[in-house]
């Protein structure tokens, strides 16, 4: 039953001596290309470059403007070419810039709290009146601030314009919690 080791060899190198049908090589390799898969050519040119680079420029231009011109405000009676840059209580001190944030944080919370209804909708616009005439009167202590420099009656005055907004927005909560529970106590 043992063969020897090098019968078995010689036996299969007859075997490869054969040699491949002719053409067979081509047409493995035209198989092998037909199944790789298409590659696309980039369209990432140098004018699609451009243009992302003027477009991201044109976005930080915009952006820049915009929030460039959050702290500038028209001086009344002026040319509108007029524009003053305005200071506000964080520039005057990190403490006070996070007592103005949270002051604004919450009104601007309280608003989105509030339901818009018919029956509320004389009420909140009455709120919404007195508190734009507050935020006017804010902006002109602005103006105030940065013509004349930080004081503490300025400092005080915007904070306590801070504090009579949200407190404002608390009565208007308030008041509409109680309308809520007066028509509701109707129906």
């Amino acid at each position: 039953m043992a063969k020897d080791i090098r019968n078995l060899f010689e036996a299969d190198n007859k075997l490869s001596i054969d040699k491949m049908p002719k053409g067979h090589e081509e047409r493995f390799l035209k198989k092998l290309e037909a199944t790789k898969p298409v590659q696309k050519k980039s369209r990432f040119s140098i004018i699609n470059i451009a243009a992302s680079v003027v477009l991201l420029l044109g976005l930080a231009f915009g952006a820049f403007q915009f929030f460039n011109t959050e702290n500038q405000i028209e001086v009344a009676g002026t040319n509108t070419s007029d524009v003053i840059e305005t200071k506000s209580l964080g520039d005057i001190s990190p403490d006070l810039k996070k007592v103005e944030d949270y002051y604004l944080a919450n009104i601007n919370l309280e608003l989105s709290k509030v339901k818009l209804t018919p029956d509320n909708k004389e009420l909140f616009d009455g709120y919404v009146k007195r508190l734009d005439e507050l935020k006017a009167e804010y902006k002109r202590l602005t103006i105030e601030l940065t013509n004349q420099g930080p004081d503490e009656l300025t400092v005080d005055a915007l904070i306590s314009n801070l504090k009579l907004r949200l407190n404002l927005m608390y009565r208007l909560k308030e008041q509409l919690k109680d309308l809520n529970t007066a028509t509701s106590g109707r129906i």
